[in-house]
């Protein structure tokens, strides 16, 4: 498996840049199950989830939503917002937050034999739009990206994707 490591800069448009690495091991699949889904912009809580679409058609179909928690240190309501969704299988979700925002990844598969996608969304903390929106893929089937873990570095502007995957992703040398 490959390792990757991707720098997207809350500030400016989304870009994002890969390395590979070398085969990864059960340790670092466990690893990514620990990933951040819970975190503060602005004095409100988010968290992001992947659930099945109810009620769900075959294949199911997993909406990823991005909640805001009411509570006495946020200034909005509680609400939602669906950021995106995966056609047949549940995905892997991470968040990451900041008073710029929040940013969230998430899997994905539209369905068949498609390769497994990683999108990544920028959402404004007030207005929960999606300001932000982009992504690594692959561009042949049989292709995944099994995780796609968030976080921001000490600069507090740049985001930083790192994760597994079994092959190069498009753009990469």
């Amino acid at each position: 498996m490959h390792h990757f490591k991707s720098v997207v800069s809350l500030g400016a448009v989304f870009a994002v840049t890969a390395c590979g690495g070398g085969a990864g091991g059960q340790g670092e699949l466990s690893t990514q199950e620990s990933a951040l889904v819970t975190g503060v912009s602005q004095g409100c809580t988010f968290t992001v989830s992947s659930a099945p679409r109810q009620p769900g058609p075959f294949p199911y179909i997993f909406d990823i939503t991005l909640t805001r928690e009411a509570s006495a240190t946020c200034p909005w309501s509680a609400g939602s917002v669906v950021v995106g969704f995966s056609n047949g299988t549940p995905s892997t979700v991470s968040l990451a937050a900041n008073d710029l925002g929040v940013a969230v990844s998430y899997t994905y598969r539209t369905g068949g034999p498609s390769p497994q996608q990683l999108g990544i969304k920028h959402v404004a903390p007030d207005t929960l739009a999606i300001t932000r929106s982009t992504g690594l893929y692959f561009s042949a089937v049989g292709r995944f990206i099994y995780a796609g873990d968030l976080s921001i570095e000490p600069d507090g502007m740049t985001l930083t994707v790192s994760g597994t995957k079994n092959a190069p992703i498009v753009g990469e040398t």
